[in-house]
């Protein structure tokens, strides 16, 4: 008999299955044949993946097609500039946070966090561990975790070099609950950005993405003003800070392949798997 998995265990099955199915969908296998390779019965698999992603390993292995992708695509089309024009910023559960942005200044930008305090904690998500923080204007980083805990810190504190660094999972356990767990906040979510004018132009833009929706670099260096910049764009979506809130794994290349993500493929298919499931 099979025992009950914790939450970090469900990520990583879910995501060995999503890497087999990945690299065997032309040859579309079968239920037991993705539960085999998992270390599960048909039975204990199915039930596991459809808890977590809310829709069957099949429909999601019909999302990992290009054609799929490309169709989404399509109807995303425009979506960026009807969501600015009507000022839309609530769609779907993740726009319900009603996040707002502050960025920082230029003077603050140079100073890599003089005089800030930042309080960060590591958490258990749907989507494996992740490091957040934040300062008293907002969260100022959200990443996952995949190797060392110790590794994920001194990359924060290397984009914030100035700053005092707390530990204090009592602090951001709370913010991890209402970005990852079902509910409407009770009050706004702040996001505290550091970057060049260009990089927060490509962020705020990013925001304008709603769930179950997808983007190309392309178009957001059009929405942005400056299409031609498709390169510098690609360079800032990789520098998010902040991910998940901040959706750049709702970009994709124009082609329909998913693309590369910071945070690795698999759970840049899974986040917008699930996304998806919600929209259905």
């Amino acid at each position: 008999m099979e025992k009950e998995l914790e939450p970090l265990q469900h990520y990583r099955l879910i995501e060995q299955a999503i890497e087999y199915i990945e690299a065997n969908v032309q040859n579309q296998p079968e239920l037991a044949e993705i539960a085999s390779a998992v270390g599960l019965s048909e039975y204990h698999f199915q039930r596991l993946f459809t808890r977590w992603a809310g829709i069957s390993p099949k429909r999601f292995m019909q999302f990992l097609t290009k054609e799929q992708a490309k169709e989404i695509l399509d109807r995303s089309e425009n979506l960026l500039d009807t969501t600015h024009q009507v000022g839309l910023s609530s769609l779907g559960r993740l726009h319900d946070l009603f996040v707002n942005t502050e960025a920082v200044t230029p003077g603050e930008y140079k100073s890599r966090g003089e005089g800030v305090t930042i309080r960060y904690g590591i958490h258990v998500t749907p989507f494996g561990k992740c490091l957040i923080a934040t300062t008293e204007r907002g969260i100022c980083h959200l990443g996952f975790i995949d190797g060392s805990e110790g590794r994920a810190v001194d990359n924060l504190v290397s984009h914030w070099k100035h700053a005092s660094m707390t530990e204090d999972y009592a602090s951001t356990v709370p913010l991890v609950n209402r970005i990852f767990l079902d509910g409407k906040p009770d009050a706004p979510l702040k996001l505290h950005l550091r970057g060049t004018n260009f990089q927060i132009k490509v962020w705020e833009a990013l925001l304008s993405v709603p769930p179950g929706a997808l983007t190309t670099y392309e178009q957001i260096a059009t929405h942005i003003g400056n299409p031609r910049a498709v390169r510098a764009v690609g360079s800032a979506v990789g520098d998010n800070p902040i991910a998940y809130l901040i959706p750049c794994h709702r970009v994709i290349r124009k082609s329909g392949e998913i693309g590369n993500y910071l945070y690795g493929s698999a759970r840049k298919k899974a986040i917008l798997a699930r996304e998806l499931a919600v929209m259905e």
